[in-house]
Parts: C-alpha cells; sequence; structure tokens
C-alpha cells in the first residue's frame, strides 16, 4: 500500500538523520515528508543533504512556526489521495521507527487507525518524570470517559491512518494542536465509525534538543476535551428529550 510517512520538525538537527535513516532502514518503499517550521539549527540542510542519496525524501519549509497540528494537517490534506496510508512520528527519537513495520502491517490487515500505544500491555516509557507520567496517564483517562472513546492512549503520536478514513471525517474542522491534535482526531475517527487498533510500543524521552511540551498544550487539550464532552452530553440530552416527546 502506498505510504507516506510525516516528520513534523523544529530544531532537531540532533535527531533529525537518525530517525531518517532508520525509517528509510525500517520501511524503504514508503515515501517521508519532513514538515519544517523555520528551525535555523541546520535541520534542514540534514534533511536536504540526506535527502539528495534518497529520492522517497522530501522537504516542505514552512516560513514560521505553525505547530504539529497544522503540519499534519495541511500534509494529510494536500497528499491523502495519493497515498492510501498516512504516518505519524515525531522527529525526537521518542518513538524507535523499527517498530513501523508492525503499525503498517496492522493497517493493511483492515485496522482504519492503528495507535503506537505506551498504555496497553507489552507498552512502555522510559525515561519519564513520575509527574509528567501522571499527567499522561490522567489526560488518557479524562479523554476517555468524557468522550467515550474507550482508547488506552489518545494522545500517543505514533500513529498510522488509512487516507479513506481521513477523507471520511475531514480535516477542515479540526483546530487543534499538540495533545489536543491527537485527541480531537481520535475523537473524529471513533465519530466515523473506524477500526481502531492500539500496537504496544516504547515510547522513550527525547535524548537531546528541548521538549516542545508547553503548558498552552496541556490546557488546550483539556479545554478542548471538555468543550466536546458537554457538547456530546447535551445532544444527547436533547436527543432523549425528542425521544420521549414523540
Amino acid at each position: 500500500m502506498r505510504t507516506l510517512v510525516v516528520v513534523p520538525t523544529y530544531f532537531e538537527v540532533e535527531s533529525i538523520g537518525e530517525l531518517l535513516s532508520r525509517l528509510i532502514a525500517a520501511v524503504p518503499s514508503a515515501d517521508v515528508i519532513v514538515v519544517d517550521d523555520g528551525s535555523t539549527d541546520g535541520t534542514c540542510d540534514v534533511v536536504s543533504e540526506l535527502a539528495a542519496d534518497h529520492p522517497q525524501v522530501a522537504l516542505r519549509r514552512r516560513s514560521h512556526k505553525g505547530g504539529l497540528g497544522s503540519a499534519y494537517r495541511d500534509t494529510f490534506s494536500a497528499t491523502f489521495s495519493d497515498y492510501d496510508l498516512l504516518v505519524e512520528i515525531d522527529a525526537d527519537l521518542s518513538h524507535e521507527p523499527e517498530a513501523l513495520p508492525e503499525l503498517l502491517s496492522a493497517a493493511q490487515a483492515g485496522a482504519d487507525v492503528v495507535i503506537g500505544s505506551r498504555y496497553v500491555p507489552g507498552g512502555q516509557i522510559i525515561g519519564w518524570s513520575k509527574s509528567r507520567l501522571r499527567l499522561s496517564r490522567w489526560g488518557n483517562r479524562y479523554a476517555s470517559l468524557a468522550l467515550g472513546l474507550a482508547i488506552n492512549d489518545a494522545t500517543a503520536g505514533f500513529r498510522v491512518y488509512r487516507s479513506s478514513i481521513i477523507e471520511q471525517f475531514g480535516l477542515a474542522d479540526i483546530k487543534s494542536d499538540g495533545y489536543g491534535f491527537q485527541v480531537e482526531m481520535t475523537y473524529q475517527a471513533v465519530r466515523a465509525g473506524a477500526r481502531i487498533v492500539e500496537v504496544p510500543i516504547t515510547f522513550r524521552e527525547r535524548a537531546s534538543g528541548e521538549s516542545k511540551m508547553s503548558r498552552r498544550i496541556v490546557i488546550e487539550a483539556f479545554l478542548f476535551t471538555t468543550i466536546w464532552g458537554v457538547r456530546d452530553l447535551l445532544l444527547r440530552q436533547r436527543a432523549r428529550r425528542m425521544y420521549r416527546t414523540q
């Protein structure tokens, strides 16, 4: 199946070369596009040098920091008609490229969305503080409860989508970024009736560079999740009232 791996970057010169080399070795038939948000640390130079020897690698430069969500939205919107499978992966080596063939295999077997999950049996996180782990676990439990997702790792950033499911629910109304983007994409896929499979992965804290996590991203995810959950609750209550009056 035609596969595109999308890698958003922002100041990832220390990891991007290794990530791309390992991706090419793990999935040599896949195309890879790096979407860079105006890095000035040499990230784009590393990608361009590697792309010169590997035609399946391409670089898209953006002039400013648009964020992870917009990098995926813009790229998926422009390419979903050309590929069967679209892949998200972080640039900082938190996700092991060698695990991607297993995720792709689950999609090829019929899954609409495959999530590389830290919170199913066999999944694990290496290098996080206890407070970071508690925040992530709490966020996932809250999203699952508020939105009725029945997904263990709705905030995961290593995943595969069938382009057909993205076309079905569309990207025009998806506005959030960071964790919120991942939750919103999961939410829309569930609402579209997608078959979602979680595959256990090992997640490692970045070994170099600076984390892009911020308080704004956490607050955004919480607010959006709450808004969607309240909206769905009100719609269900309205539907029940209408049913009783019939």
